[in-house]
């Protein structure tokens, strides 16, 4: 009986290598997306698109409106910051920041672990070319899984030790891509970007095309990404 895993799947380059990671490592894995009020809700496409290439047992869309709370560019009126420099992304926490997103997001996984009585849940977070996101440090992960340990009953009872897996966690994006195309992940089924068109074309100048397009020039490998203008 193969082990069940619970992947956080978003469509993006990262949560699609981790699910990769995943499938590779010989889970059965559940993919939990979100539609929660991002302006990129065309990325849940991708997420359907990856989610069917890389045969996942079951894929679930969890509908919330994180628009309530507004404060990030991301669910709220506020301009995406576009073409900054290297020293501008890694200054400080960026209005891209969805506030206490990956807790709620880890939350919904912990419940649906639980259900499924799967051992692990995984999440593409990485601090390092990310944008200094504060629920994407290792110490925020480790941090939540002793929580989940103490919060389930699986883990109260002794049932169960969950663990929150962040293979991605203190890579480059040049060895996520590089990682990917071993496992022979399709990139131009994923969405990376904040601001795409109704077309799903990626804008090209946010932090994170920005990250994503020197990731794949550094690993020398072709961008498959569509953009609104190159």
């Amino acid at each position: 009986m193969l082990k069940k895993a619970v992947v956080l799947l978003s469509g993006g380059l990262d949560s699609t290598t981790t699910l990769a990671i995943a499938h590779d490592e010989g889970y059965d894995t559940y993919a939990m997306s979100f539609r929660y009020g991002q302006r990129h809700v065309v990325e849940l496409q991708c997420a359907k698109n990856v989610a069917k290439a890389l045969g996942v047992k079951q894929h679930i869309v969890v509908d919330i409106d994180l628009r309530t709370f507004g404060g990030s560019a991301l669910t709220a009126a506020i301009a995406v910051p576009k073409n900054r420099s290297d020293t501008e992304i890694a200054d400080d926490i960026p209005i891209t920041y969805v506030p206490a997103r990956n807790t709620i997001f880890l939350s919904y996984a912990l419940a649906w672990a639980e259900v499924l009585t799967a051992d692990t849940i995984f999440i593409g977070a990485n601090a390092i070319d990310y944008s200094g996101y504060p629920d994407c440090r290792p110490e925020y992960i480790d941090a939540y899984q002793t929580m989940a340990n103490l919060a389930t009953q699986a883990g109260v009872e002794g049932k169960t030790k969950l663990e929150i897996r962040a293979p991605l966690i203190d890579k480059t994006k040049v060895e996520i891509i590089q990682t990917g195309v071993a496992l022979g992940v399709d990139y131009s089924l994923t969405l990376s970007c904040y601001d795409p068109d109704a077309e799903g074309r990626a804008c090209g100048g946010c932090d994170s095309c920005l990250l994503r397009k020197r990731g794949f020039e550094e690993a020398g490998v072709p961008d498959p990404t569509r953009y609104i203008s190159r």
